[in-house]
């Protein structure tokens, strides 16, 4: 038994996940237009529905008419490595990692690709230092680690007149934050974070650089058929325009349609940043007044407004508390997956991206304090 009230309020949607993350606020499969389920994707209709997704996620994002913008297949991983294969090895590799995922794109330059990459990195909670990075180099980077909760600030750091390419592993910023085009020369994304959609496929925009890099440099390596994106020293325009490079699910895009024009109708990015800029305060408004917890991230102007990590700092707690937290949490349907990242260190992981209502992470805070509460009694 504990002092602490249980809270009589569930949240209205106790989905917290990082990923797959909340549908939308009004998500009803029943209004997506399925005439395209049990058709081929390459036929007329499954065609326009594919470039109408492309063109959505121009106009939500605001990405530069010169930019290319492809569907490919297995997710931001894919879309990452689609572009490590297809463009490195022309010049010098940096990879920069603070997280789980960073840290995945580390291993692939150094030990798949042996590009012995500078590889600059930081603890969990922290960046590097990002004024060091060499940018006659190829720099490759998390733009939001989704495992750590820590975001690069801006795009202040990297000069437009580089010489090498940047690419940027932007899955969980996409959407919730400011992306600076004419700094990014390769982007990428999954359409399961931030607008709630499915898994399995990947979304990757180029810039006239980096399709310069495709079209002037062959790879010293082979390519398997998913990764490439020429033909003949020249792009497949195809590829951006909708004709995928393997089978999409027309149903995850019809889903990712569906959660385009509601971010549309917000207002694009800018409103869906601010819809999780909401989320983000109201949970750290809840850290900054809680004794038992505080944030991962050590630099506020570093702490992403999606995936929020947060550590237990109370003497009594031990590693096994947040899953234990997590899992009654769980059980009193108050809050779904929660618990930190499997490589990150010990702690909660509560989502706040676009699709969350702040008024869902104003009525979990008081179960985080009974579920903490009952743990530690227990």
């Amino acid at each position: 038994m504990t002092d602490v009230t249980k809270p009589g309020i569930l949240p209205a949607r106790p989905q917290f996940s990082s990923g797959p993350c909340a549908k939308r606020p009004g998500w009803d499969p029943a209004k997506f237009n399925l005439d395209v389920l049990g058709r081929s994707h390459r036929a007329k209709l499954g065609k326009a529905r594919l470039k109408l997704a492309i063109d959505l996620t121009r106009k939500v994002l605001g990405v530069p008419d010169d930019y290319r913008i492809g569907i490919v297949p297995a997710s931001d991983t894919g879309a990452v490595e689609m572009a490590m294969w297809s463009m490195l090895g022309a010049r010098p590799v940096t990879t920069i990692a603070w997280e789980s995922f960073g840290e995945g794109w580390v291993t692939d330059a150094a030990k798949q690709l042996k590009l012995n990459p500078t590889v600059l990195k930081a603890p969990y909670g922290e960046l590097p230092d990002l004024e060091t990075v060499d940018f006659t180099n190829d720099v490759i980077f998390t733009w939001n680690g989704t495992t750590s909760g820590v975001r690069v600030p801006n795009g202040d750091w990297i000069p437009e007149g580089r010489e090498g390419l940047t690419f940027a592993d932007a899955t969980s910023g996409a959407f919730a934050q400011d992306l600076p085009w004419a700094k990014l020369d390769v982007t990428t994304f999954s359409w399961q974070k931030v607008l709630g959609g499915e898994g399995g496929h990947g979304v990757l925009i180029l810039s006239p650089r980096a399709v310069e890099r495709l079209e002037t440099y062959t790879p010293a390596w082979p390519l398997p058929k998913i990764f490439r994106m020429t033909k003949g020293g020249k792009l497949i325009e195809g590829i951006f325009v909708g004709e995928t490079i393997n089978t999409p699910s027309m149903l995850c895009v019809e889903d990712y349609i569906d959660a385009l024009e509601w971010a549309d109708g917000l207002g694009g990015w800018k409103a869906l940043a601010a819809r999780a800029d909401a989320n983000a305060a109201a949970l750290d408004a809840w850290v900054q007044k809680t004794p038992w917890i505080e944030n991962l991230a050590v630099d506020p102007a570093t702490r992403s407004n999606t995936s929020v990590c947060l550590r237990i700092t109370d003497p009594r707690a031990d590693a096994e508390t947040p899953k234990k937290i997590a899992s009654l949490l769980e059980k009193e349907n108050a809050a779904l997956d929660i618990n930190g990242y499997r490589d990150a260190p010990a702690g909660l992981r509560i989502w706040c991206g676009a699709t969350v209502e702040t008024a869902d992470i104003e009525a979990l805070t008081p179960w985080l304090d009974w579920a903490f509460a009952e743990v530690i009694s227990n």
